[in-house]
């Protein structure tokens, strides 16, 4: 692979993900996604994905649009309680859900990109994640047909820990706020809470960059994830429907009237 890493075409970047891939995708909430990657992926028709992210974005946008389109399989997440369409699919025995501890789930996926393939943690000791039972798939009936494992557990200074495994997947798919031609990324603000560990799990990650700028342009004190972790680039236009960055979930308060 040479250096420079750019592919133009989003659909060209995602061209070789085949059906029934693993897939780890970069966000938090609906900040940091790579959303024009997501756009793309769907536009192939690629089905049976096995999802690893920490939530599945919303019914009408982020992954929640490949889960309306009923292409992804099996989700390995933190939080899911965003997404309508998620919990239907799941309670009804369509989709095969892996809740992980939201610290856990980020250490996971930073193991499997340090070639680390599993570590010790007390998250989850003494609950059904370490003693197995877990409802990852219901049948139609409300049964359960596939129930989470128990973890091995070991003591280490007089305090119990639980086993977990690293995660890789086939493909990771993440959003920049820039990169370099080089694959070299910075991101921006809570964007950069897993979608460096995203493209570190994954054997070939993809991602899209919101400014490419030539090598060395980048300060290397401010790379945030260095360019060995990333094979392809992709870059984005802000007039990019799918680019756009939505609010997941809006509060504000009351206007007070002010008293004379």
């Amino acid at each position: 692979m040479g250096m420079d890493k750019v592919v133009v075409d989003a659909a060209d970047a995602v061209g070789d993900i085949p059906d029934g891939a693993s897939l780890a995708v970069g966000g938090f909430g609906l900040c940091g996604i790579p959303g024009v990657l997501i756009h793309a992926v769907l536009e192939r028709a690629v089905r049976g994905l096995r999802v690893v992210s920490n939530n599945c974005g919303v019914d009408d946008w982020g992954l929640g649009l490949l889960l309306r389109e009923s292409r992804i399989a099996r989700v390995t997440s933190s939080y899911v309680g965003e997404n309508k369409e998620f919990a239907r699919q799941y309670l009804e025995g369509e989709l095969e859900v892996e809740l992980v501890p939201q610290g856990t789930l980020a250490e996971r996926l930073r193991a499997g990109g340090a070639g680390i393939p599993g570590f010790y943690t007390p998250a989850g000791v003494g609950t059904s994640i370490a003693e197995g039972g877990l409802p990852w798939r219901y049948r139609p009936d409300g049964t359960v047909a596939v129930a989470s494992p128990p973890k091995e557990t070991k003591a280490f200074g007089g305090r119990e820990y639980l086993l977990e495994e690293a995660i890789t997947t086939d493909f990771a798919l993440v959003r920049a706020a820039a990169g370099d031609r080089h694959g070299n990324l910075v991101f921006h603000s809570s964007a950069r809470n897993f979608n460096p560990l995203v493209a570190m799990a994954g054997r070939i990650a993809v991602a899209e960059v919101e400014e490419l700028v030539e090598p060395g342009d980048l300060d290397p004190d401010q790379v945030h994830l260095p360019g060995i972790f990333v094979q392809r680039v992709v870059p984005i236009a802000a007039s990019d429907p799918a680019a756009q960055k939505r609010i997941e979930r809006r509060t504000v308060r009351a206007r007070q009237e002010v008293g004379v």
